[in-house]
């Protein structure tokens, strides 16, 4: 698996219409620590990279646009990243087996690969070779 043998390969991505609130429960309230907050230039929240113990959760704001935000809000309420090896025979596996495929392996500006499916009860899946750590 790609990064370190302690590190973590599963990572929930959530959307909110309130990040900055999101946030704020999390860490304040529910002992998160906040690794990355990034914004866009009117203050919302892009992405957030926020850590627990060993674990982390990446979550962003609604209404973006993004193929992600638009995925989430047309099926179920909760995203789920995955680290894999190999993105394109992982993504071959899912299609032969009937997977809907939402976005092709596709490589990122920030250095991943991944793909996008839904799974029949709605909800999004995302499967890459980016691995963020706690820090």
């Amino acid at each position: 698996m790609p990064g370190s043998a302690n590190a973590p390969t599963v990572f929930p991505t959530l959307l909110y219409r309130d990040a900055k609130a999101a946030v704020q429960l999390l860490t304040e309230g529910l002992g998160f620590r906040e690794v990355a907050l990034y914004e866009t230039e009117d203050g919302t929240v892009a992405h957030a990279e926020l850590a627990q113990g060993n674990g982390l959760v990446m979550l962003g704001s609604k209404g973006t646009g993004s193929r992600f935000d638009e995925a989430v809000g047309a099926g179920g309420p909760t995203g789920v990243y995955v680290v894999v090896d190999d993105v394109d025979a992982h993504h071959r596996h899912a299609v032969g087996h009937g997977v809907e495929i939402l976005m092709p392996p596709t490589d990122q500006d920030y250095g991943s690969r991944d793909y996008m499916a839904r799974d029949h009860e709605g909800n999004v899946w995302s499967f890459g070779t980016y691995a963020p750590t706690p820090g």
